[in-house]
């Protein structure tokens, strides 16, 4: 299993699904990746959703007296300092949709958007480090920035995160971001890819799989609704874009067992 300890700060570390249905969301998700819910007491319905006895992703009702937004799911990236990072966030321009709070003894969070309009967190850990689980069937392998603003979002997340970036070219071009060497994420133009023009900039994240094709159909069984089929890219990876009952989207991507 790839185990995971702590997250250093830059790299998405979580992933949560904001819903105004939780209790379906936990019986779909259990059933198409065989997670196991665990329910915070006195957290307001937040469940954390285990593999294998790991943390991998929570699931949300919508806070008490606020109205139900429109399913989706968050990527937080790991931070050493939220109120730093909030400032940081100010400084290039993005904007501060709830400031940094404290979640318990679990850790620290604040939520931002991007001045392209994609929305995202940081988390600065306490007890909660994150997905103890990554890069397998199940758990989280990916998050991607789709946005229209390519070369502002680099901008952007390099003075906030310090983030690298490298671009390949093709028929789509796509972006890889880099922290020490290393790929920690994606980015494509939604522009580009044919995205309806009504769909908001957003951070997809993407869920492992033994067998892209096999999960997919199983989402559709289960209620879900294919965006995108599976396909092959490069280095035999092979993903799809997929719908929850809700609408909820997230991608999912082919991870070695």
């Amino acid at each position: 299993m790839s185990e995971a300890t702590s997250h250093a700060p830059g790299i998405p570390s979580w992933v949560d699904l904001g819903t105004p249905d939780a209790q379906a969301a936990v019986g779909f998700y259990s059933a198409l990746f065989g997670w196991e819910g665990d329910t915070i007491p006195d957290a307001g319905g937040y469940t954390i959703m285990r593999l294998h006895g790991k943390p991998v992703v929570g699931i949300s009702p919508p806070p008490p007296g606020q109205p139900a937004r429109p399913p989706a799911w968050m990527t937080y990236v790991s931070t050493a300092d939220a109120d730093a990072t909030t400032a940081k966030v100010r400084a290039a321009g993005g904007a501060v949709l709830f400031e940094p709070m404290q979640v318990m003894t679990a850790g620290r969070m604040a939520v931002f958007m991007d001045p392209a309009g994609a929305a995202f967190s940081v988390w600065q850990p306490g007890d909660h480090v994150g997905a103890e689980l990554v890069n397998e069937p199940g758990a989280l392998c990916w998050n991607e920035l789709q946005t229209r603003d390519i070369d502002g979002s680099k901008t952007f997340y390099r003075a906030v995160f310090g983030w690298g970036s490298e671009t390949h070219g093709g028929p789509i071009a796509y972006t890889e971001w880099k922290q020490d060497g290393r790929s920690i994420g994606g980015m494509m133009s939604m522009d580009v890819a044919g995205v309806p023009k009504e769909v908001p900039p957003h951070w997809l994240a993407y869920l492992g799989a033994a067998d892209c094709d096999a999960a997919s159909e199983k989402a559709t069984q289960l209620g879900g609704r294919v965006i995108v089929p599976p396909m092959d890219i490069q280095d035999g990876l092979r993903f799809s874009v997929v719908a929850d009952p809700q609408g909820a989207v997230f991608g999912i991507l082919r991870t070695a067992g």
